[in-house]
């Protein structure tokens, strides 16, 4: 997490290496680099300029990041953005050649670099937990899964926890947890939540993501509540179990599912209904 010249704190950390490549048919756009002012009076100029100009690029629908931070010189400023494709970076040029910023700060000096950035799925790490609570926010417009993943971890039982992360940006979260089912003969997981940051909805990371955790417990049942005509592309399908979810929107996914079971889900799944 940084904090930048604009007063703000921002979700990212440096990239971790390691995980699943994804290969989305437009890849992301990082630019990374520096502005470079000749003098005090450029200075004052960007100091005057820049926050409007941050406020601007962060409210685009095709940014992700905008971060700006003046480095130990003041006459430097470091800076990392994410685009969600190459068309969202090029209107963000013309946007910003048509601005005040872009007509004013020609004399400042610009050392960026571009780069394509495919995300990556990879298990939680302690530095992303404040990403994938903005993550959730995002995507559910509040804050009650977020909660809910914070809960799971403390009590123990986030048994797995991924993250799709795009150059130290959590752009998506996935969280399973066990299930209580006595008489399930193997051990039942919870799907959820699951959440993508909406700016990438249809690229194709949640299902990425929901494919990874499948993949990474077999032998597992696996339970989720949500869209039966999206869960059935995996492989789930409804279940008439004995749960305080129980309905439509219950579904499973394992071999040979048992047709009749009672199932409870984690403390945590209580403390979030109750509020």
């Amino acid at each position: 997490m940084s904090s930048c010249s604009c007063g703000n704190h921002h979700h990212h950390h440096l990239p971790i290496e390691g995980g699943q490549e994804l290969a989305l048919a437009q890849p992301l756009i990082a630019v990374e680099g520096r502005l470079i002012c000749a003098d005090m009076g450029q200075m004052m100029l960007a100091l005057n300029l820049l926050p409007d100009h941050v406020a601007a690029s962060r409210a685009e629908p095709g940014n992700l990041r905008f971060d700006l931070s003046q480095t130990d010189d003041p006459l430097i400023w470091s800076l990392n953005e994410l685009f969600t494709d190459a068309g969202a970076f090029a209107a963000h040029r013309d946007r910003t050649a048509a601005s005040r910023w872009g007509q004013d700060s020609g004399a400042i000096t610009r050392d960026f670099h571009e780069r394509t950035i495919q995300p990556r799925i990879r298990p939680e790490a302690a530095q992303d937990q404040t990403g994938i609570r903005a993550v959730h926010g995002r995507a559910f417009g509040g804050d009650a899964e977020s909660r809910l993943v914070d809960r799971l971890r403390d009590d123990g039982d986030l048994t797995l926890s991924l993250v799709a992360d795009a150059n130290g940006q959590t752009i998506g979260h996935l969280a399973l947890s066990p299930i209580t089912a006595p008489d399930a003969g193997r051990p039942v997981l919870a799907l959820a939540p699951v959440a993508v940051e909406p700016r990438l909805h249809g690229r194709g990371i949640g299902a990425a993501l929901i494919r990874a955790a499948i993949e990474a417990v077999p032998g597992h049942i696996i339970t989720v509540l949500g869209d039966p005509a999206y869960y059935a592309r995996f492989g789930f399908r409804p279940v008439g179990w004995d749960s305080p979810y129980a309905g439509p929107a219950l579904q499973a996914l394992g071999d040979d599912l048992p047709r009749t079971l009672t199932i409870r889900h984690a403390p945590a799944f209580d403390a979030m209904d109750a509020h």
